[in-house]
């Protein structure tokens, strides 16, 4: 039995407490506000599934232990990620697990933090757990087998207004009761649905396109009421093997769309996330089989047990290369912040791969 420490007892917290319990691990749960520890024992945890669980040790994260875990989780505001990630490196757990997005859209410490990972040999991986979902691991198997021949262009959108996300919070009065109104702080459609950037990203190298290197972004700000957040976040892509594309995440859209569509020469392949409710679902159009759709039943509870049902099978030895390895979540920062340079600059920005993870990777 592995055990956790997760920092956060907000939404995703909860998720990760519930999910770590269903895996049969010991779950210590902290957060810096005594508060939110008591809405999760009385309110949060109770509400979502069904009964508090007595296994889970709540503590205020003054009296935390430290050391002697196995997976450390970072549930925490986006602005406090690579701190509390960086001291948790120091326990030495085998596998680190921080919330996407990794960090605010700057990258003042992204490199250190990446060479500190190296150094300690631990497992790192940031939260996008879209792409190790039962769907589009279905698509990817597809574009692997060369289903719909070599793709011409990829598209990802996640289009949804937050009024979800404030059902799911009922504790936060509106957007500026968090980080969700700021993007700064990594809120906004750029930074809450980058989900659906770190797709496209996934889908550009299952078909071999390998990193992005160039973008051009065009945004929508709201700034109002205090909030300064970007409401629509477009993309314009292209990889190093010159595949393009572009990327639309908003928090707008009703009802919401979160889809992925890989146009290739003798084919497409599709991925709609939450298609209908409890399901995803894979739609394959190909030359050999005609068109194919798939539909996939889960629960917003099963996206965070396969992530850590991934993780798991990585730290034990039993799977390859993580699609959400920390090299993936600081790919996905790097694309974020061009994107915000792009807008301030009226301009593609240019990313070089070789030059690591910090600021001097974006070249022009």
């Amino acid at each position: 039995m592995y055990r956790v420490k997760i920092h956060g007892a907000g939404s995703v917290g909860n998720h990760l407490a519930h999910a770590s319990r269903r895996m049969g691990w010991e779950v210590h749960l902290c957060d810096v506000d005594r508060a939110a520890l008591e809405r999760t024992r009385y309110q949060i945890y109770p509400q979502r599934y069904g009964a508090w669980d007595e296994a889970i040790t709540l503590f205020p994260s003054a009296e935390a232990p430290t050391g002697g875990y196995d997976f450390i989780f970072v549930g925490t505001p986006p602005s406090s990620h690579l701190e509390l990630a960086m001291a948790a490196l120091k326990e030495k757990p085998k596998g680190l697990h921080v919330e996407k997005p990794l960090c605010p859209p700057e990258l003042s410490r992204t490199q250190a933090f990446y060479d500190q990972v190296k150094e300690s040999g631990v497992h790192a991986f940031v939260g996008y757990d879209h792409v190790v979902a039962r769907s589009v691991a279905q698509l990817e198997a597809t574009l692997g087998a060369g289903a719909i021949g070599q793709a011409l262009a990829l598209d990802v959108e996640f289009r949804e207004h937050w009024g979800g996300i404030f059902a799911a919070h009922p504790w936060l009065s509106g957007p500026t009761a968090s980080y969700l109104a700021f993007w700064a702080q990594g809120g906004g459609a750029s930074g809450e649905h980058s989900h659906a950037l770190n797709l496209w990203q996934h889908l550009a190298h299952a078909v071999g396109a390998g990193r992005v290197v160039e973008v051009s972004a065009l945004m929508d700000f709201v700034r109002e009421g205090g909030a300064d957040y970007d409401r629509l976040c477009a993309l314009h892509l292209r990889t190093e093997s010159g595949l393009g594309g572009r990327c639309v995440q908003d928090v707008i859209t009703i009802p919401h769309r979160k889809w992925a569509r890989v146009q290739g020469t003798q084919g497409w392949g599709e991925v709609h996330i939450n298609a209908e409710p409890g399901a995803d679902k894979v739609s394959v159009q190909s030359g050999k089989e005609g068109r194919v759709e798939t539909l996939l039943p889960k629960t917003r509870p099963d996206d965070f047990i396969t992530e850590l049902q991934h993780m798991a099978a990585v730290i034990e030895g039993r799977t390859a290369a993580s699609p959400i390895r920390i090299e993936r979540g600081l790919d996905t920062m790097l694309v974020l912040v061009a994107a915000h340079r792009s807008v301030r600059e009226g301009r593609t920005v240019h990313i070089d791969p070789a030059k690591g993870y910090g600021p001097e990777a974006l070249t022009s």
